[in-house]
């Protein structure tokens, strides 16, 4: 991780980094619908086509680091029955279906290995994906504004404390900038990743 891709790992790695974020942001929005919000629905955001999901600058961090963001679906949790409880599963929903689609895919290679040995660029599309999900889906649980891990500290946090997330929320964006500047964010997401990588292929 953090190092430059080659281009042919860049052109593989375009639809792989299009079906993490669209299928992300899918799952949030799908998610809160079930629980009773229908605003992503509303806004035209319960969709697979990844122009209603795109982030120009997070999509580039996913594309050369693997690991970034998309747009947020936007929540409204006056609907919920349980605000609580459910702002966590939607928060989740979207790391959720990338952990998902890195397992599906490390499935389809263990079922049917033949086509993704016998055609290189196959192999290395496949083992991008599974990269590339798994990047989106832990870079997400970081608990730092405006991740999704944020949202679900926000709600896990007695009283006392959110005077202090309020000030992270704020100024959430450039600490995490700083912190991917410095590598901080790097070395704690690449044993992770690469666990999992193992693990799934």
């Amino acid at each position: 991780m953090g190092n430059m891709p080659a281009i042919g790992d860049l052109l593989l790695s375009l639809p792989a980094v299009l079906w993490a974020i669209t299928f992300h942001e899918f799952c949030h929005g799908y998610a809160a619908y079930r629980l009773g919000d229908p605003t992503a629905a509303r806004m035209g955001r319960l969709t697979l086509n990844p122009l209603a999901h795109l982030d120009p600058v997070g999509a580039l961090m996913l594309l050369i680091f693997r690991f970034g963001w998309a747009k947020p679906v936007p929540i409204e949790p006056r609907h919920f029955k349980f605000p609580k409880r459910d702002i966590i599963i939607v928060s989740l929903a979207g790391s959720a279906g990338n952990f998902l689609s890195a397992v599906a895919c490390g499935l389809l290679v263990k079922v049917l290995p033949g086509p993704f040995i016998a055609i290189p660029a196959l192999g290395r599309f496949i083992v991008l994906m599974v990269l590339i999900n798994l990047g989106l889906g832990v870079f997400n649980l970081i608990p730092i504004p405006p991740l999704d891990g944020s949202k679900i500290l926000y709600v896990l946090l007695p009283p006392s404390w959110l005077r202090g997330f309020f000030w992270l929320e704020r100024y959430g964006f450039f600490v995490l900038m700083i912190l991917l500047f410095l590598g901080v964010v790097q070395s704690i997401m690449s044993p992770i990743i690469r666990t999992l990588l193992f693990l799934i292929l």
